[in-house]
């Protein structure tokens, strides 16, 4: 009986996470200028630029730490304390990646290499991603 209390409360106290991945899937066109999206095996899942880094398995992957990729300090510092990241970060990255940035790091003068904004739909592409593993 214990357990299911600690299993309800966990699962009522964590945040819901309403992204639709059909929506991502369909926005990640936006996406494929700079991403491809690759299995583990070499599956070529979404064929897509090198200018980022692969995003297939990233929720879950720590912060700017993709093998082989040269990211930008900040994005580094920001997954030096072992974060990963998550649906949410995604999304909030996603809107405006300097500022998610310079709040993750607290560094005012955080940069991202990458430029693009998404203002809407950040939830479905991270809910498109989260299958991406």
């Amino acid at each position: 009986m214990l357990l299911r209390l600690v299993l309800a409360a966990t699962v009522l106290s964590s945040p819901a996470f309403a992204g639709d991945p059909a929506k991502g899937e369909a926005d990640f066109k936006k996406c494929k200028s700079c991403h491809a999206i690759i299995g583990a095996d070499g599956t070529e899942i979404v064929k897509g630029g090198k200018t980022g880094p692969n995003l297939f398995g990233i929720v879950g992957r720590q912060i700017g730490s993709y093998p082989d990729f040269k990211y930008g300090e900040s994005i580094v510092a920001a997954g030096a304390d072992g974060s990963v990241w998550d649906e949410a970060a995604i999304a909030a990255y996603l809107v405006d990646p300097a500022k998610w940035l310079k709040e993750k790091t607290g560094d005012d003068g955080a940069k991202s290499k990458m430029t693009f904004k998404l203002p809407k739909g950040g939830e479905d592409m991270a809910a498109y991603l989260a299958t991406q593993k």
